[in-house]
């Protein structure tokens, strides 16, 4: 029975088969695309460091043969075997992607899959299809990682650079010189497949619910040398990837489809006479680039960077001034609306918690399956089936709160949906906890996952009425959204370092703090006061710290 995944979707290998000699498989086309299918094997800072692991068309299996390239089977676009405990100790993580050879974007691909098989039985399959994808051009389907004992998760993100930028982002190097084409691939031998593999296609459809095989492709053509761009031309820098592995491990969910098996994927539909493929939502042209959103770089235009000019009224950023007598935003050929409101798309990933811009951060209920608390009256909009709870702290709580200053108002978000929250624009940072502890003000708290353990912590010091301050310590696996005003400052701890009482947001839990008092009765006593008298002082091991923002409460 084949485990579905989601996108941001992880489980451990043990926990979905007892073996380590796998059948990886993966099906995706679209009407007149060719794609290079290809897997990376990194080491543990996630780098090609050595290229002998990146298997594909050229090289078709790693030295000792823990990853092999089998080609087209079984229903399969392309297909490898993957032998987890011969793959050596330096290598913790194999991506497989997709890579268009030729124009095209991978919103025009039809539905596909990714799908893990051992002993002839599907045991995971992760779908797709072109309606999570814009422009990109080349993809991460899905990794197989080192943490405790291997792990498959489900990606999903792509680079609107292609093959050129996939290469980079694994530190691969890109040569500017073309070199002389690279043999063929070998066509695989039929009845070669190992023992692991899903059975021969035949008439009737396998056990394990296998596509029927699609008509053969034309053979790929090999890339020059090193993956090299035109002439003249400069690739585009990457964006970044949010890195999936951070996030807390999420189990997909156990449904098996009605009849018991995995249906194959629908077959790609042609474009009706007289019209293009699919076209990209929201606006979108084929082959044109996302205007430049929030943490994107600027399109390129030429094979080179635009230069920077400051955007007109309704005109997106990077993007050059229309004609004479066209609104500004709106593109030759399309509407000026949704051109203009392009860079202001929700940004997906997958994620439990995903910043949509640097105020505003988006928590999705259904992935974890924990309850997240919440400041009162910080949402500002919310998307499926979401119930808001009064978060009571009970008597002791409000005595100690009103005491200490550290009392939170907060409601419990719970349900299948998506929460967006944000207060009064200030500045949001999600920090992710596991296992360690943080102290933040109650004051800079805006949010944090239910399973995270807090509680008042009072803080030492002398030669001011009550002699303490008080702030929350947080601990546990989790993520805590702390706000700002403005861009905060994050500073090492060192045997000197003093921070405002009232400007400092958080600091390591494992730091040392003492009030330091400056309190002189006679200086005190004329005009001219400093207005610092009273400061937090921090003391600790290397890789304490603490952060400090632009304002005082």
């Amino acid at each position: 029975m084949a485990r579905e995944f989601q996108r941001g979707h992880k489980a451990r290998i043990s926990d979905l088969t007892p073996g380590t000699d796998l059948y990886v498989g993966v099906q995706i086309s679209a009407p007149g695309l060719t794609f290079d299918i290809s897997c990376f094997g990194l080491d543990a800072d996630e780098r090609l460091s050595d290229d002998r692991y990146f298997v594909f068309f050229n090289q078709p299996k790693s030295p000792e043969e823990s990853i092999q390239l089998l080609g087209a089977q079984a229903g399969d676009t392309e297909s490898f075997r993957v032998t987890l405990d011969r793959i050596p100790s330096h290598i913790r993580k194999l991506s497989f992607t997709a890579t268009l050879d030729g124009a095209g974007q991978m919103s025009q691909i039809a539905p596909g899959y990714l799908r893990i098989v051992a002993g002839g039985e599907e045991v995971a399959r992760y779908s797709f299809s072109g309606a999570e994808f814009s422009t990109e051009r080349a993809v991460m389907l899905g990794d197989f990682y080192f943490k405790d004992g291997w792990r498959f998760a489900a990606v999903g993100q792509g680079f609107d650079g292609g093959l050129e930028a996939l290469l980079k982002h694994f530190g691969g190097e890109v040569l500017e010189e073309e070199a002389p084409a690279a043999p063929q691939q070998p066509q695989p031998q039929q009845g070669a497949a190992p023992g692991f593999a899903p059975p021969a296609q035949t008439t009737p459809p396998p056990a394990f619910g296998a596509p029927a095989a699609p008509a053969p492709a034309p053979a790929p053509q090999p890339a020059p040398q090193g993956f090299a761009p035109p002439p003249g031309q400069t690739p585009p820098p990457p964006a970044p990837a949010p890195n999936v592995h951070a996030a807390p491990t999420v189990v997909g969910p156990l449904t098996p489809p009605p009849g018991g098996t995995v249906p194959p994927p629908a077959a790609p539909a042609p474009a009706p006479y007289g019209q293009p493929p699919q076209q990209p939502s929201y606006g979108g042209q084929p082959g044109a680039p996302l205007p430049p959103g929030y943490g994107q770089q600027p399109a390129p235009y030429g094979g080179q960077q635009a230069p920077p000019m400051p955007p007109g009224y309704g005109q997106v950023p990077g993007q050059q001034p229309a004609p004479y007598g066209v609104p500004q935003g709106a593109p030759q050929g399309g509407a000026g609306v949704t051109a203009a409101l392009q860079a202001f798309k929700e940004t997906p990933t997958g994620q439990r918690w995903t910043q949509q811009n640097k105020k505003l951060i988006r928590v999705d209920l259904g992935i974890g399956g924990q309850p997240v608390l919440a400041r009162q009256g910080s949402m500002v909009l919310y998307q499926g089936k979401v119930d808001f709870s009064y978060k009571g702290a009970g008597f002791a709580g409000r005595i100690v709160g009103n005491a200490t200053g550290q009392e939170m108002q907060l409601m419990r978000c719970t349900g299948q949906g998506q929460v967006f929250l944000a207060e009064n624009s200030t500045h949001l940072h999600p920090v992710e906890l596991q296992g360690d502890a943080i102290c933040v003000s109650a004051e800079n708290v805006l949010a944090f996952d239910e399973s995270l353990q807090y509680e008042v912590r009072r803080i030492e010091g002398h030669g001011i009425p009550g002699g303490a301050l008080f702030t929350m310590q947080f601990q546990g696996t989790g993520t805590i959204v702390v706000k700002t005003h403005g861009t905060p400052v994050v500073l090492p701890v060192t045997p000197t370092t003093f921070a405002d009482c009232n400007a400092v947001v958080a600091w390591s839990a494992a730091s040392q703090v003492i009030v330091s008092s400056q309190v002189r009765m006679r200086r005190n006593a004329y005009p001219g006061d400093t207005g610092e008298s009273v400061n937090l002082q921090f003391r600790g091991a290397p890789g304490n710290f603490i952060v400090v923002q632009p304002y005082e409460v």
